[in-house]
């Protein structure tokens, strides 16, 4: 596929705004899961309050909390609040409709940064916990009891109707910070999320005796996340789009560029160069070859370039979320690697017989169908249905091969998705109860282990793409990478303005490629203008080979051709062919209409211009008597008229040309003896200044010709 990497290039700037788009679009992607992650511990567990630092707090719960901080810590919790002594003023914008206003006085929690706030989180989150412990012990006794452990001493041993707090103010200082130590190390242990969630029902407890909105808070957070998760699933519809648009114009210019070479090339060919390809390879080779090519460009931008993306990306995240469970992603992904390795190792060398097989079905086919009246002729339809058949089941067993093992890949994947998903949730439902992590926090790992498997997944299906497409891009570039063996000359040599069409074959000999004996030897004749030179001999005696060196589909081995005193490797093929009207053995028309294929030679030619060349050709009668005339239609290959309508049809086609040089080969071997004794005096009234040279096999048509060329 490297040598065909030159026509990405025209289309870099396509492809870095596709990279740039997947890369807006992963980043989308893998904030979606953290949002959701927010939604679950902030907006539902949390009640929507994102940090354990207050917005407000009591005069006397700030002094409950001071007794759990150190000095230092003391100083710094109440620098970030300020005390105001006129509570509805303070918290008019936060209050619920029908609170009652406290009468002592409040902090309020001044303008502070994120970093800030995140630094006084872990300090007052701590002393929050300790105080909402203390005073549910106090309401309920066996919450006295289940708090007793993590409070270092017996909660239930206080007696009835006693303020814990008066008494641990009376405590001897010395006691009370090995208390605050005891506490600070038991809760140092978890982690800061799962302290803030602890302390979370405290600062909502708070709010309640305040009178602050509590409901509308959560009620607030969950549609501001929402709305933010909406916004990036829309970024993510955007970029997808954009991606599936500038993707898809790059894929289908590279088509477009590819199939122009390919059929430019394959013009350039000459007659040694067919010999290397069929006529059914390179038309696979410019259709289903390409676009295989084609769909691996799509599919390149679309998937492979994203799945590294969301890949990394996903398990960064994930290491961030949970970095004690990374090791079941990398257990998914050695799982996943194991099963892709195993099934492209059976897989892959079926890939490679699939395009070879492809051609040998449409070798047949276009055989089948070319040949059809031959085969009815000999009663030979069930051997061809056979051997369409053989071609035919072979493509469907390898196709049936390779799926049947691609297939089972889905299978094990949604196996061990489910199977992750599984472990996943059984480990991490035993850390959320240890409070080691978030319930949000295990559903997002989840999802961004998700993620990276179907990264690996995206990037395993382009292996059923990239064998094929290798396969295809070495077909065509086998075809880009030929170099014609008729080539026109760096120095090109101009023609005679007064050329008139004088060729002279030197000392020719000539043997094809690879042969290992020349076909004609020296050969030596020259046709001039106002004369007809004939060439006759025996089937495979050459002659077809002898007039195809004039127009150059051949050089020569030895010697040289010449046409008005130029060698015919010495001038341009465009200039030299202007010259020449050539009918070659079996006439070719093109689908279209008759003044579509006779104006092939000219497209300019006037209307009196084609009508007179059909007049020579004596195909004027038949062209009369088709509907619509000379805009009746000719099917693709002529295949609506005869075979002597058809050579006069081409030979029509190359008088509108009006060159100075005619090549019959064998071209009026369909005519009848009448048809051909008139169409020869036609010409001869109106080419009289032309050059002439006939091939043929029947003495009647060459019996007036002034020159006759005998081969053996």
């Amino acid at each position: 596929m490297s040598r065909l990497l030159r026509y990405l290039k025209p289309y870099w700037w396509s492809i870095l705004i596709v990279l740039g788009l997947l890369f807006a679009q992963a980043m989308a992607d893998l904030a979606l899961p953290n949002y959701m992650s927010n939604i679950v511990n902030v907006g539902i567990q949390q009640g929507g309050v994102e940090t354990a630092v207050p917005v407000a707090i009591s005069q006397t719960q700030m002094e409950r909390l001071s007794l759990f901080l150190s000095p230092e810590e003391q100083t710094t919790v109440l620098g970030a609040y300020t005390l105001s002594a006129d509570p509805a003023q303070a918290l008019k914008k936060y209050l619920s409709k029908d609170a009652e206003l406290p009468t002592e006085p409040i902090y309020l929690l001044n303008e502070l940064t994120s970093e800030q706030i995140n630094a006084l989180n872990p300090i007052i989150s701590r002393a929050e916990v300790v105080v909402y412990m203390l005073q549910q012990a106090q309401k309920d006794p066996e919450a006295a009891a289940k708090y007793s452990a993590q409070a270092g001493f017996d909660l239930s041993k206080i007696p009835a109707g006693t303020d814990i707090f008066t008494l641990l103010k009376q405590m001897p200082p010395a006691q009370l910070s090995g208390m605050l130590t005891s506490i600070t190390e038991k809760f140092t242990a978890m982690g800061p999320k799962v302290l803030t969630e602890a302390a979370i029902p405290a600062v909502k407890d708070e709010y309640t005796n305040l009178g602050i909105d509590v409901a509308g808070i959560q009620s607030a957070y969950i549609l501001r996340m929402g709305g933010i998760m909406l916004l990036y699933t829309l970024a993510i519809v955007i970029c997808s789009i954009l991606v599936g648009f500038f993707a898809g114009r790059s894929a289908a210019g590279v088509a477009h560029d590819l199939r122009k070479a390919l059929f430019t090339k394959v013009e350039s060919f000459s007659k040694a160069e067919f010999e290397q390809f069929s006529s059914s390879s390179l038309i696979t080779r410019s259709t289903n070859d390409i676009t295989q090519m084609q769909m691996t460009v799509f599919m390149l931008q679309r998937m492979v370039f994203y799945a590294p993306i969301i890949g990394i990306g996903a398990i960064i995240r994930a290491v961030q979320k949970s970095p004690s469970m990374t090791w079941i992603i990398g257990l998914g992904v050695g799982i996943l690697v194991v099963i892709i390795a195993t099934v492209f190792s059976v897989s892959l060398p079926k890939f490679k017989l699939i395009q070879k097989m492809i051609d040998r079905l449409n070798l047949v086919t276009r055989e089948s169908l070319s040949g059809l009246m031959v085969i009815r002729a000999f009663n030979t339809q069930k051997f061809e249905l056979e051997r369409f058949d053989k071609a035919n089941v072979d493509l469907t067993r390898n196709n049936l091969f390779v799926s049947r093992v691609m297939v089972v890949m889905m299978p094990a994947m949604m196996l061990l998705m489910n199977g992750l998903s599984l472990l996943i949730i059984w480990v991490g439902g035993h850390r959320v109860a240890d409070s080691m992590i978030q319930v949000g926090d295990m559903m997002a790992f989840l999802q961004y282990a998700m993620q990276v498997v179907f990264s690996f997944l995206m990037m395993s299906f382009m292996f059923i793409i990239l064998p094929r497409a290798a396969v295809s891009a070495n077909r065509i570039a086998d075809v880009l990478a030929v170099q014609p063996t008729i080539k026109d000359p760096q120095e090109p040599k101009p023609f005679d303005v007064n050329s008139r069409g004088l060729v002279e074959f030197r000392n020719v000999s000539f043997r094809y490629p690879g042969a290992e004996e020349n076909v004609i030897c020296n050969i030596t004749f020259t046709a001039k203008p106002g004369q007809t030179t004939a060439i006759i001999g025996s089937t495979g005696s050459g002659k077809s080979t002898v007039v195809n060196l004039i127009p150059r589909f051949f050089d020569v081995t030895e010697g040289a051709v010449l046409v008005d005193g130029r060698d015919v490797r010495e001038v341009n093929q465009e200039e030299l062919r202007k010259r020449i009207g050539y009918i070659p053995q079996r006439g070719i028309l093109f689908s279209g209409t008759v003044r579509s294929n006779l104006a092939f030679a000219d497209e300019n030619a006037s209307e009196t211009d084609l009508q007179k060349a059909a007049d020579i050709a004596q195909a004027s009668g038949f062209i009369k008597e088709m509907e619509g005339g000379m805009e009746g239609a000719i099917s693709q290959g002529g295949t609506n008229v005869s075979g002597g309508q058809k050579q006069r049809l081409a030979i029509a086609r190359a008088l509108v040309k009006q060159p100075p040089i005619y090549i019959f080969d064998d071209s009026l071997s369909a005519l009848d003896f009448k048809t051909d004794a008139a169409l020869r005096r036609a010409l001869k009234n109106e080419t009289e200044k032309s050059t002439m040279i006939i091939v043929t096999q029947r003495v009647s048509t060459i019996k007036n010709a002034e020159q006759i060329v005998v081969l053996d």
